[in-house]
């Protein structure tokens, strides 16, 4: 049987919680976790830092397309300005449910990430150039996959 004396949430545990501070709480939670896990909160927070980093240099990136993301009920545009129409040709776009990577503009191997504001599907993307303004629809997507976890009594 597990000896639930020891657990770190007994009855003293919902005060105790009510009455501290949201970083008081982020802290307490860290320090819970790192005892737990010491090896592996390590990597979360390097990769967490990582991947802070790797979002402040894709948006700086992103800006120099001054690209536009917004969305509608339906969908989302991304609206990039590229003057020099012979750059299309080797222009490469790629997408997650996400983000938006734009490749080669507006050099060969100038890689960008733009953050979508919604969730979009896979398929049904569309890409329109006219006037100096290359135009990128994703269709959004509303299927948020659920699990239902079943509970069962010791």
């Amino acid at each position: 049987m597990f000896p639930f004396n020891l657990f770190p949430f007994n009855k003293d545990m919902k005060n105790k919680l009510q009455h501290m501070k949201p970083d008081e709480i982020d802290k307490f939670i860290k320090g819970i976790l790192g005892n737990v896990m010491p090896d592996q909160s390590g990597g979360t927070m390097n990769s967490q830092y990582n991947a802070n980093q790797y979002r402040t240099q894709s948006s700086q990136q992103a800006n120099t397309l001054n690209s536009t993301a917004f969305e509608t009920h339906d969908s989302v545009f991304v609206r990039i300005p590229i003057k020099d129409d012979s750059l299309l040709k080797d222009l490469r776009i790629y997408h997650t449910a996400n983000h938006l990577m734009v490749e080669n503009i507006p050099e060969r191997d100038h890689k960008h990430s733009i953050t979508l504001p919604a969730m979009v599907k896979k398929k049904g993307s569309s890409a329109k150039y006219k006037d100096g303004i290359l135009e990128i629809k994703l269709i959004k997507t509303y299927d948020i996959q659920y699990s239902q976890i079943d509970v069962t009594e010791i």
